[in-house]
């Protein structure tokens, strides 16, 4: 639909490709001399504002012997650039300053131009000045804090507010034009241009058009397509009339020194568009959550440290007349010896630190802290629409030109009952769904493999390790294991995520999605499912898996017949859990602050070394931004990846690592004003674009907030020991199950661990009879069995069943209780605050009040011309005529 459109608006030069070889009248841009003013903005006439800019390397000076692909490359840009100028845009070229193959083609879109493209892209425009807009400020007694914090208002000027509606050429005298220059801004103005380069055809075969700045800059026809920046991040512009927005953004956002300072987002919005704004607002919205989150979860860390002293069971275990009495039974078949139990002494006082009653309370609360920070940023979100403008944003988007170029079948729409175009049939869609969901599954039952290759790797190793006397000197083997083990996890995750993001986006092409929107939310999708699969199936398998169906040492179970089944330290395997989400956490903030810092920076110092010594004081402006490093169209979905990865171990498995909100925290504090420092400094300047919310984060945000109530409650009840250790407290340490007349601890150790009978070990499962603790008759594991002798023994005694109704009691009561809890919190916090609710329906009102008034006013003046007319008619009727 779009593609007639421009037809309309401009005129088709080509039609095949034979033709581009025999036309010789391209109306292409004239090379102009670069005039010396390193700042300018402008065409060397001073006047015409450059809007984008294009980079092509000449192909008549390329050392190739590749004449015939140069030339038809060549062919291919003077149609698109003819096209360009047919569809009224002003081009004008300029060598490279240092290297007089690369040729600049700067694009300026006239007045008409941006008129007719901001009717048919639905922009909202100024009206008339808004006076309702005024800002809340805060509250008297904390100005003076919230003064500090904020921007100076004195150097980043607060915007002025306008009513606004969808522009209409037809109805230009009723919008706020005080001058053509300024009336569209330069994010607006790239905008425009933006659209009408990704949909000017260059060439056209068998009735398939090829159109698309994109697809010219992939196929290497165009070097790099980028808006301008408006002057150099480190100084301010040379020419007076320059905004020096991006020094601004350097000096108040990006500099180390503003790192305490709230983030101008009014101006982020203003230079790079509302979908870079919207994601830097979230980003320091959910760093302002975590901020109550991190103080929790360090109360609670604090609590478990400061009450280790008293943790009785593992004082139990540390004691040399019980823990080093007890001897344990072989964790591995054949190689494994007998061994101590007060050799875990060290990991049972670490994680009687995260194994407390503070964990239960920080978990109950994260399970309140999510549903808060999603319905106040819904909120927040809604306030945000309102103060940028976006309330009542056109989501009538337009087909991507990747998806119009394959638009090759002809079908009636059914609403319509006109004949349309379309990509592939219904089976062909079927088809291409089926072949797009098959890659996906057999891409994260990939990820499933090298989890199951991790395990025997655990396993492997912890046979090595059993009775390696140096490595127990300092740790247990179940520690060095999960250390290594977890190491290594992070590696592989690392290299299958490499791998997936080039294989999910070829996936997505593939499928071809209709919209920007389709393409981003399916991307999204693959994307986070392969992550979380990826990212999180280790935690899974640790917190959930590992120690649970082991059986007993006369009669184990195996993986695949041949590996047995990990255990868990007597503790539980909550501190190894703990230690994973440590690495994994650490890691992947160490890994992407190195991805997002070091490279670029990396890069743009290598190319400043090709240039020029001192350069860029005589290079111009579009030339400086050339060298930076580009951003690519799908840069901002990998930051939000980033951040709801993190979001995800920060809610899901926090009842292990109450830690875990203080380290994003600090991570995230550190990356909005590393990312705004890309921005600013290293990356060409994005293509402004229309966002009303993050999109498919949010539904993707709730589904984690809903899961994380599960897992936290199964984590307390099954991964840790809470649950036993209350079940003995209660029941178990006094009459009639404990000798105790108190309720207390004491014994608990003794109590959870069972007897097994040495002789009656398998011969395949008999450990190492020639180890240190070999010469006895019964060791312990950690189980709730009969001992040898009973009726039932090696069978679940009566413990095992309080324990288990309790872990289940627990998960129920705890699971209804959050829930209930967070329907009530988003029932009572309605999405849209009453306030700004009347902000938006009574500037909706005034708006509407003043097209009418001006509607009325224009058709009352005409209507006065016209009975001027009339009474002038019947005035010349009524004249008596002259002889």
């Amino acid at each position: 639909m779009f593609c007639r459109m421009l037809e309309n608006l401009g005129q088709t030069i080509i039609s095949d490709l034979g033709s581009l070889e025999s036309q010789q009248d391209f109306r292409t841009p004239e090379f102009e001399e670069f005039n010396g003013k390193s700042d300018s903005l402008f065409f060397n006439d001073g006047q015409r504002r450059i809007d984008f800019v294009l980079v092509y390397e000449d192909e008549s000076r390329k050392e190739t012997n590749k004449k015939g692909t140069n030339e038809k490359q060549r062919r291919k840009r003077q149609a698109y650039e003819s096209n360009l100028i047919c569809h009224g845009l002003q081009l004008e070229a300029t060598r490279s300053v240092l290297d007089d193959k690369l040729v600049f083609v700067k694009v300026h879109a006239p007045w008409e131009v941006l008129c007719t493209y901001a009717e048919v892209m639905h922009i909202k425009l100024p009206l008339k000045p808004n006076d309702l807009k005024n800002r809340s400020s805060a509250f008297g007694t904390l100005n003076w804090f919230t003064k500090v914090l904020s921007v100076d208002e004195s150097i980043i000027k607060p915007e002025q507010e306008f009513f606004t509606a969808p522009f209409e050429k037809n109805r230009m005298n009723d919008f706020y034009i005080v001058d053509r220059d300024s009336f569209f801004n330069p994010a607006t103005r790239s905008r425009i241009v933006y659209f009408i380069l990704s949909r000017v055809k260059y060439q056209v075969i068998n009735n398939v058009s090829k159109f698309g700045i994109n697809r010219l800059v992939n196929s290497g026809i165009y070097k790099a397509a980028f808006p301008l920046h408006d002057c150099k991040f480190r100084h301010q512009s040379e020419d007076p009339s320059c905004p020096n927005e991006r020094y601004l953004l350097y000096r108040e956002w990006a500099h180390p020194r503003s790192i305490y300072k709230k983030q101008p987002l009014d101006l982020i919005r203003k230079y790079y568009g509302e979908k870079i704004g919207i994601y830097f607002a979230w980003l320091g919205y959910y760093t302002q959550m975590l901020l109550l989150a991190a103080v929790v979860g360090v109360a609670c860390f604090l609590y478990g440290y400061l009450n280790q002293d008293n943790c009785t069971w593992s004082k139990e275990v540390c004691h040399p007349d019980i823990g080093g009495k007890i001897i344990m039974c072989p964790q591995c078949d054949k190689h494994c010896p007998f061994w101590k139990l007060n050799i875990t002494c060290e990991s049972s006082k670490k994680l009687c630190i995260f194994d407390s009653f503070g964990t239960l309370v920080f978990a109950v609360f994260m399970g309140v802290w999510v549903t808060l920070f999603l319905e106040f940023w819904k909120r927040r979100q809604a306030e945000l629409e309102y103060e940028w403008d976006t309330v009542e944003l056109q989501q009538e988007e337009q087909a991507r030109p990747e998806y119009e170029a394959r638009c090759t079948h002809i079908v009636i729409n059914e609403i319509t009952q006109e004949e349309e175009r379309i990509p592939f049939t219904a089976w062909g869609k079927c088809l291409r769904i089926t072949l797009c969901a098959s890659a996906v599954l057999f891409w994260i039952l990939l990820i499933i493999a090298s989890v199951i290759g991790i395990i025997v790797y655990r396993l492997s190793v912890f046979i090595n390790l059993n009775g390696t006397d140096p490595i127990q000197k300092y740790l247990t083997p179940q520690t060095a294991t999960s250390i290594t083990a977890s190491i290594i996890s992070f590696i592989i995750i690392m290299i299958l995520n490499t791998i997936y993001e080039r294989v999910a986006i070829m996936i997505t092409n593939f499928e071809l999605p209709r919209t920007q929107t389709d393409y981003e939310n399916s991307l999204t999708m693959k994307m986070f499912l392969f992550q979380f699969v990826n990212y999180y199936s280790s935690c899974f398998y640790i917190a959930f898996f590992k120690g649970k169906f082991v059986g007993y040492p006369g009669d184990p179970v195996y993986w695949l017949g041949k590996y047995r089944n990990e255990e868990c330290d007597p503790g539980g395997c909550l501190l190894e859990l703990t230690t994973q989400l440590t690495i994994i956490m650490g890691g992947k903030a160490i890994w992407n602050n190195i991805q997002e810092v070091l490279l670029p920076w990396i890069m743009n110092l290598i190319g400043r070394f090709h240039r020029v010594s001192g350069s860029e004081k005589i290079t111009p402006r579009w030339e400086q931004d050339y060298h930076l490093q580009p951003m690519g169209k799908l840069g901002l979905f990998y930051e939000y990846l980033e951040m709801i990865i993190q979001f995800g171990f920060v809610t899901l498995f926090v009842a292990s690592f109450p830690l875990a909100p203080l380290l994003a925290l600090v991570n995230n504090i550190l990356e909005i004003r590393v990312d705004a420092w890309k921005l600013t400094t290293q990356f060409r300047r994005l293509v402004p674009e229309k966002a009303q919310d993050i999109g498919a984060w949010q539904p993707i945000m709730q589904g984690i907030a809903i899961l994380a109530v599960v897992t936290n409650a199964m984590i307390i009840a099954f991964t840790s020991d809470m649950i036993p250790r209350l079940v003995y407290y209660w029941s178990f340490s006094v009459p009639p199950y404990g000798n105790h007349t108190s309720y207390t601890m004491d014994g608990y150790i003794n109590n959870t661990l069972s007897i097994f009978k040495v002789i009656d070990f398998k011969n395949k499962s008999m450990g190492n009879p020639y180890s240190e603790q070999g010469n006895h008759t019964t060791c312990r594991y950690r189980d709730f069995r009969y001992p040898p002798g009973h009726p039932q023994e090696y069978k679940h005694n009566i413990y095992y069943w309080h324990v288990i109704a309790a872990k289940l009691a627990f998960i129920i009561v705890m699971e209804h209780l959050i829930y209930s809890v967070k329907f009530f919190i988003s029932y009572a916090i309605p999405d849209v605050s009453k306030r700004t609710k009347s902000k938006i329906q009574r500037e909706k009102y005034l708006t509407q009040k003043l097209l009418r008034e001006n509607h009325l006013k224009d058709m009352t003046k005409n209507m006065g011309v016209i009975a001027e007319r009339m009474i002038e008619a019947v005035d010349n009727n009524l004249r008596p005529k002259s002889e």
